[in-house]
């Protein structure tokens, strides 16, 4: 591949991005992705054959920058509790720069599921339960762990992915949305921190 092809192809990759966040699947027109990028569209189909493959090659991207970089950080070596904190200072910071992402991936998914499934595969989820699972010791029952993964995701993500609903709570309390953004980073996960101390004392009070 040339310098050109690849510029071009970078071109149509990131026209194809906003396009997808903006309409998703099913809305958007091959033509729509060829005039973003200010090419014709028969140079689209040329690097890139259907809708369906541009699309495959962008959701791929986005599920990676979402889940793949943020999930490698529970493989880190360093305490779990610092990794709770890491993890959201990272993934809420993240989220606020591309805050179109979260509904792009929730509504692509509940149209194909299996675009998650197989990307999830990939990333070896179980693995990183069962670097949690370790982490945490006996004191947390394997059951527990599912919760605490949707739980910490959920906390991160539902408040950018429900803004419009979020700040208008917020507003009519008289906060402002991005200071509440920021102090979410240190509040969050603490909830989650304090969550799993909990199921640790109960588990321990158990086995007395």
């Amino acid at each position: 591949m040339t310098k050109d092809d690849k510029l071009t192809e970078e071109k149509i990759f990131d026209a194809a991005t906003e396009i997808f966040e903006e309409k998703g699947l099913a809305a958007t027109r091959m033509q729509d992705i060829a005039d973003r990028a200010g090419i014709n569209k028969a140079l689209l189909h040329y690097y890139f054959r259907s809708k369906d493959k541009l699309f495959n090659a962008v959701f791929d991207k986005l599920a990676e920058k979402i889940f793949a970089k943020f999930a490698s950080i529970f493989e880190e070596d360093m305490p779990f509790e610092d990794k709770i904190r890491f993890f959201f200072t990272e993934h809420i910071k993240f989220l606020q720069k591309n805050p179109k992402l979260p509904m792009f991936i929730i509504g692509e998914v509940n149209r194909s599921p299996e675009l998650l499934s197989k990307f999830l595969d990939r990333i070896n989820i179980n693995r990183i339960k069962e670097k949690i699972s370790g982490d945490l010791g006996d004191d947390i029952s394997p059951d527990v762990i599912p919760h605490l993964m949707v739980s910490i995701i959920s906390l991160s993500v539902f408040p950018v992915a429900a803004k419009p609903i979020i700040s208008g709570i917020l507003d009519s309390a008289g906060i402002d949305y991005d200071s509440f953004m920021e102090e979410r980073i240190k509040v969050a996960p603490e909830f989650v921190i304090n969550a799993i101390k909990q199921q640790q004392v109960e588990s321990q009070n158990k086995r007395k």
